[in-house]
C-alpha cells in the first residue's frame, strides 16, 4: 500500500452501476466480456481520504467491494475442503458449489510434507500429550519442551550456533529488523521485498533505502558515504517473480561498507542446496550470512518462522523481538508436526530431487505451449499475462477448468505485471503436471496470451 495515490478518486457509490465507462478492451462476439468499469480501481484507491472520520473510506469501500467481488476478487480465500495436497477441493463461494479434484498450483506445500502420514502421527500424539495451544507467551509459559527441543535442531541444520522460533514468518522478520535496528542506523533492502521486511524496517524507525532488484551496483551506491549501523536484507528466492539473490556481488558489497547481511529463506530454505539449507548454502556463502531467517509455513508444511546465527544475536533479540515476547508461542501440536517434517525433508534428498524434476517438467509443459514465463530460477513460477483488466477474468476460467491457481495483479505486482504465481510440489505427479499445463494454457489462448 506504500504506493497508493494521495488522494481517492472515488467517493460515495460513484462507481456502483457506472455504466459510461469501459476499459479498453476487445468485446468482439466470441471474445471474452469485457471487465467492469470498477476493476479499474483497486486497494490504493481506497488508502488515503479526506475528511475527519476515521470510518470515511469504509461506505465508498464497500460499494466498490461489492461489485468487483463477484467480478473476480471472490477468487481470494476461497475455502479449501481437503488438505493442501496437488488435488484440492476447493468452495466456489460465487457459486455455493464445492469444486472437486482441482490441480493445486496455489499451496507453498514444496515438499509435500503436511499430510504425510508420519506428521500427522505426531500431531496426534503431541495433541494428546500437550492439548491444543501453548497458552502463554513464549518467555513466560509457553515454550515446551518440544519447543527447545525443535529450536536446536533448527540450528543443528542450519549450521549454526542458535536459533529462535516465532509464531509466524511475519513476526520474525518484523521482530528481527525492529529488534536489532535503532533510529539513525540505516537498513537497506531489495527493491522487491517481503511485505514483513517492509514493515520492520518501518517499525525500527532507521532510515530506509532500496535497492534496485538484485543490483549489487545499486546498493553499493545506497550504502556509500554513510557513518553508522548498517543492515542489508535480501530474499533466497523472491516470491512474485521466483528468481534468487546474487549473493556473490551482495556479500562483497556488504564487506566493502561494513554492512551485515539479513537474508530470507521463506521460499528457499528447505529445498535449495546440498542439503536443504537454502540459497545461501547453494550459492557457497552460508558462512557470510549474519542472520538467517526462514518459515515453516511452505516447504515443511506447518506454520511459523524462525532466525538462526550466534547465540549473542539470538540472545539479544529474545529480549528486543517485541513480536515474539508479546505473542503467544507456537501451538505444541504444530512444533511436533514440524520437528516430524524437517526429519523427512533432512532423511529424504529425494524429495528435493522430485521437486526439481516437476520444476523442469512444468518449464517445459508451459514452454512448449508458448505460455510466457517469467525468468524464475526456482519452484515459484510466474505466467505473465500482463493484463491487469482482465487477469480475474481468466482466472476465474481457469478456475472452473480445474485448476487452483492465483492471480496477482497491482498493488501486490506493478502495473501490467499482472500475472499467476505457480507453486510447484515434489508431489505432483506427470499428470497432475500435464492436466494443469493443458487447462492452463487453453484459457490463456482464448485471451490471445499465448
Amino acid at each position: 500500500m506504500s504506493e497508493s495515490n494521495t488522494e481517492s478518486p472515488v467517493v460515495g457509490s460513484s462507481i456502483v452501476g457506472d455504466t459510461d465507462r469501459r476499459l479498453d478492451v476487445e468485446s468482439a462476439p466470441g471474445a471474452p466480456a469485457a471487465a467492469p468499469a470498477a476493476m479499474e480501481y483497486d486497494y490504493t484507491n481506497f488508502y488515503f481520504g479526506a475528511g475527519n472520520d476515521a470510518f470515511a473510506l469504509i461506505e465508498p469501500f464497500d460499494d466498490w467491494w461489492r461489485e468487483v467481488k463477484p467480478a473476480g476478487y471472490y477468487l481470494y480465500e476461497l475455502p479449501l475442503h481437503t488438505a493442501p495436497a496437488t488435488r484440492v477441493d476447493v468452495e466456489d463461494t460465487k457459486t455455493g458449489e464445492i469444486r472437486r479434484g482441482l490441480v493445486n498450483f496455489a499451496s507453498y506445500n514444496y515438499l509435500g510434507l503436511s499430510y504425510r502420514p508420519e506428521v500427522k502421527a505426531a500431531i496426534k500424539e503431541a495433541a494428546d500429550r500437550f492439548g491444543g495451544g501453548s497458552s502463554g507467551s513464549p518467555i513466560l509459559s509457553g515454550t515446551t519442551a518440544l519447543h527447545r527441543e525443535f529450536a536446536e535442531e533448527i540450528a543443528d541444520f542450519k549450521g549454526t550456533e542458535a536459533a529462535m522460533l516465532f509464531p509466524t514468518g511475519y513476526s520474525a522478520n518484523v521482530g528481527t529488523i525492529a529488534g536489532l535496528m535503532r533510529s539513525g542506523d540505516l537498513i537497506v533492502a531489495d527493491q522487491f521485498a517481503h511485505a514483513s521486511i517492509v514493515d520492520g524496517m518501518i517499525l525500527s524507525k532507521a532510515k530506509s533505502r532500496f535497492f534496485r532488484h538484485n543490483r549489487a551496483d545499486d546498493l553499493d551506491r545506497k550504502l556509500k558515504g554513510f557513518e553508522g549501523k548498517k543492515l542489508v536484507i535480501v530474499e533466497g528466492v523472491y516470491s512474485m517473480d521466483g528468481d534468487t539473490a546474487p549473493l556473490a556481488e551482495i556479500v562483497e558489497v556488504c564487506r566493502t561498507h561494513g554492512a551485515r547481511l539479513m537474508i530470507d529463506e521463506a521460499h528457499s530454505a528447505f529445498v535449495f542446496g546440498e542439503t536443504g539449507k537454502g540459497v545461501a548454502e547453494d550459492q557457497g556463502f552460508d558462512d557470510d550470512i549474519d542472520i538467517h531467517l526462514g518459515t515453516f509455513s511452505k516447504s515443511l508444511g506447518g506454520q511459523g518462522g524462525y532466525i538462526a546465527g550466534s547465540l549473542q544475536l539470538v540472545n539479544y533479540l529474545r529480549g528486543f523481538s517485541r513480536s515474539r515476547f508479546f505473542s503467544c508461542a507456537l501451538s505444541p501440536v504444530v512444533v511436533a508436526g514440524l520437528r516430524k517434517a524437517l526429519e523427512l525433508a533432512r532423511n529424504e534428498p529425494e524429495l528435493r530431487t522430485r521437486l526439481w524434476e516437476n520444476v523442469a517438467t512444468m518449464q517445459r509443459l508451459l514452454g512448449e505451449r508458448n505460455v510466457p514465463m517469467g525468468d524464475s530460477t526456482s519452484h515459484v513460477i510466474p505466467i505473465m499475462v500482463r493484463d491487469d483488466a482482465r487477469v480475474f477474468a481468466m482466472g476465474e476460467e481457469i478456475f472452473r477448468e480445474g485448476v487452483f491457481i492465483n492471480p496477482v495483479k497491482y498493488p501486490a505486482v506493478g502495473k501490467h505485471k499482472s500475472r499467476f504465481r505457480m507453486s510447484i510440489s515434489a508431489a505432483h505427479t506427470q499428470e497432475d503436471l500435464e492436466e494443469g499445463a493443458e487447462k492452463i494454457a487453453r484459457v490463456l489462448r482464448r485471451y490471445g496470451v499465448c
